[in-house]
């Protein structure tokens, strides 16, 4: 899965075809033809991604606030583009991850999977 989003690969055949552009998905495959507008990430992966990289600047601020005492502008010169930049920087990655899960786990908007398991 990991591999779908730091390469841009197709969930099905593995070639270099997932990403249209920087973040925006290829409407399908070119080399075996799986339509990607069939899926459906969301807002998933920028939800997770705030929620993880909050959680670790928000460690980082407490040690920096802690350790040094800086003024406040500071830890918004520092933490502000810190956040957005790490999102951002991530969020192909989280992108391609969850739509490879989608793919591998059939998923699709509004039906639930009745096969026994």
């Amino acid at each position: 899965m990991v591999q779908c989003g730091l390469g841009g690969l197709c969930p099905r055949c593995g070639a270099r075809t997932l990403f249209a552009g920087m973040l925006r998905f290829a409407d399908t495959c070119p080399a075996c033809g799986l339509n990607f507008s069939g899926f459906n990430v969301g807002d998933g992966p920028a939800a997770f991604l705030t929620l993880i990289l909050g959680a670790v600047v928000v460690a980082l601020a407490i040690m920096l606030e802690l350790t040094m005492h800086p003024p406040l502008w500071l830890h918004m010169l520092i933490w502000i583009p810190f956040t957005a930049i790490g999102v951002i920087g991530c969020l192909r990655l989280a992108k391609g991850a969850l739509m490879a899960a989608e793919y591998r786990n059939a998923a699709r908007e509004g039906r639930i999977d009745q096969r026994p398991e």
